[in-house]
């Protein structure tokens, strides 16, 4: 049987029973549910991940919906739990559902709501960061400062790389992988090479009227290219941000192989799904070319990091931030609660 596990109530009288797997930003969730007759339970229970045993418990005998997290694991077993309790929708917490095993929400008659859009700026704002903290070797020399031992200017003292000029690669050229090529080619006046299945249309508008202006001006216009694969993009690119969906062909879509045709000095970020670079791979390659450099925002086997990735000084690892803007966190908590009140 499963064990209680502690929560916090919302207009317990409401007609509609709502479990929330785990408190979220913001308060305008939590009014729109009570606000619709919604008796609204929050988890409370001071764990990271939950386990499928400590849902079954939140979802107990009679439960309409529930709104969970991308770090949990929604198969049958959950969706059967929630049909049984009368429930009909699971509202997932983030952009992607790779957490949820659709057939099986299928099969028990349950509708899956995720929470796109709001989280694009916010996404693509922090693989810019990432990819100018590893160019510019930002962490490293913050940890230097840090440890004392700065005693000088030094024409050598952590060298990185320019962006302006060069060449961005984005594979995924979808919502925020086009808003992320934006960022670096007004911020930088980067070049553009990308790869996606689809033409990116309204990127390569973007980039040619920008080109105008800057030729308009006297400078030197950027350019974009579609390329027609990734291993194109691997080899011309400077930087190199990844936004593809995870599924059976992104897996390991970096691997040994790729990680090798890649520039010496090239910076590659990851903030959209840990499993698509070979981390163990990655380790090997950044021992192996110090000069190449990351910035992780996802990993693997989330939420731990492949053995001496955590040592390496050419890898920025943040842990799975790139929506944590106050203003998208609440956003995504309003569509997950409407995510639930439309079904």
């Amino acid at each position: 049987m499963a064990k209680p596990v502690s929560i916090q109530v919302w207009n317990p009288s409401g007609k509609y029973r709502v479990v929330s797997t785990k408190s979220m930003p913001g308060t305008r969730w939590i009014r729109l549910l009570t606000d619709n007759d919604c008796r609204l339970e929050i988890c409370t229970e001071h764990k990271t991940i939950l386990s499928v045993d400590d849902i079954l418990a939140l979802i107990g005998d009679r439960c309409d919906g529930v709104i969970g997290q991308l770090t949990e694991d929604w198969g049958d077993v959950l969706f059967s739990a929630l049909k049984r309790a009368g429930g009909t929708v699971f509202s997932n917490m983030a952009v992607g559902y790779n957490n949820v095993d659709v057939e099986a929400a299928n099969r028990n008659g349950i509708a899956i709501g995720n929470t796109p859009g709001v989280l694009t700026e916010t996404t693509a704002e922090l693989a810019a960061s990432l990819s100018l903290a590893a160019a510019r070797r930002i962490v490293e020399a913050d940890q230097f400062m840090r440890a004392g031992l700065y005693d000088g200017w030094l024409p050598h003292l952590f060298v990185g790389n320019l962006l302006k000029g060069q060449t961005v690669g984005v594979i995924g050229a979808g919502r925020i992988g086009s808003a992320y090529a934006r960022m670096m080619i007004e911020g930088f006046k980067m070049n553009l090479i990308y790869y996606d299945l689809y033409q990116a249309t309204r990127l390569e508008n973007f980039v040619t009227a920008y080109g105008q202006f800057l030729k308009a001006n006297g400078e030197e216009p950027v350019t974009w290219k579609r390329a027609a694969t990734m291993e194109d993009v691997l080899r011309e690119a400077d930087v190199i941000s990844l936004h593809p969906v995870l599924d059976k062909t992104t897996y390991h879509l970096i691997n040994p192989e790729r990680l090798a045709i890649m520039k010496k000095e090239a910076v590659l970020v990851n903030a959209s799904r840990g499993p698509v670079i070979d981390e163990a791979a990655l380790v090997e390659h950044l021992k192996a070319n110090p000069m190449f450099r990351v910035g992780l925002d996802v990993f693997e086997d989330e939420p731990y990091m492949k053995p001496g990735l955590a040592d390496m000084k050419n890898a920025v690892v943040v842990p799975h931030i790139a929506s944590a803007s106050k203003w998208t966190r609440e956003g995504m908590a309003t569509l997950s609660a409407l995510n639930v009140l439309v079904w």
